[in-house]
């Protein structure tokens, strides 16, 4: 919630958070079930990281070339974790206009 322009808002139910910035998504956690979450990745990095960690498989109920989804099961460390998180968001905002990014603040 600390990146810039970033919301919370749950558009697919109360069962899923959703984290945008401006009105495009860049993460996806589910509240119930194994802890992961979902995150947008360019492509040749998403195969090599699905390669590297057995707890990055390609995104469930979303565009597996564009998308992991990683299980938070304790065996990645945070800062992973928050690498994965970073380029999720930062290839959201370079997609955004230069519109857009002016309206986060970007």
């Amino acid at each position: 919630m600390t990146k810039r322009g970033t919301s919370l808002t749950n558009p697919f139910g109360p069962d899923v958070h959703v984290m945008k910035v401006g009105k495009k998504m860049y993460a996806l956690f589910p509240t119930d079930g194994t802890p992961h979450v979902s995150l947008k990745c360019d492509p040749q990095r998403a195969e090599a990281l699905r390669e590297q960690h057995t707890e990055v498989t390609p995104g469930y109920h979303l565009n597996k070339k564009h998308w992991n989804t990683v299980s938070l099961d304790g065996n990645l460390t945070v800062e992973d974790i928050e690498a994965f998180i970073d380029h999720s968001y930062e290839l959201v905002v370079q997609s955004m206009t230069k519109a857009e990014r002016a309206a986060i603040g970007s």
